[in-house]
């Protein structure tokens, strides 16, 4: 049974291509018959010529390593292909620095566990970038004796 220019029709009609043409397997003398674009649209009004769902490519495994993204997983030196800088700016990461140490010191000088004075002076260090960390910080304390007892 020839049905290329039955397909071909129905390709046209439904804006698709011809191999995404379905043809109802039990209707097949009707469909033989149809040799008019008015035939083949009467034809899909009926059902019996259908244009097939078009397969797209699975978000499946996308979704699912979003989710690994967002707990904070797939990040490591394999996954980066940007230097550190383009990764987090030269700026954004002393902003996140500078703060940490900020935060420190204010809290010991609420609770009065270093003086006004001690205070400012690491302020003004860290400011200048004397201290590699929270720990660095805490270690050149204590072997200056700025903590009070």
């Amino acid at each position: 049974m020839q049905l290329k220019i039955q397909k071909r029709l129905a390709a046209q009609i439904l804006k698709s291509s011809e191999s995404n043409i379905w043809l109802d397997s039990n209707r097949l003398d009707e469909i033989k018959e149809a040799i008019t674009k008015a035939d083949v649209k009467s034809l899909i009004k009926d059902k019996a010529i259908k244009a097939k769902k078009i397969r797209n490519t699975s978000k499946y495994r996308i979704r699912k390593n979003q989710i690994q993204k967002n707990k904070g997983r797939r990040r490591g030196p394999g996954s980066r292909k940007g230097s550190l800088n383009s990764r987090i700016s030269k700026k954004r990461r002393w902003i996140n620095h500078i703060r940490v140490q900020r935060e420190f010191l204010q809290n010991l000088r609420d609770k009065e566990v270093i003086e006004r004075s001690a205070y400012r002076s690491l302020y003004m260090k860290s400011k200048g970038g004397f201290f590699r960390s929270k720990r660095h910080l805490k270690i050149y304390m204590k072997e200056h004796e700025f903590i009070k007892k």
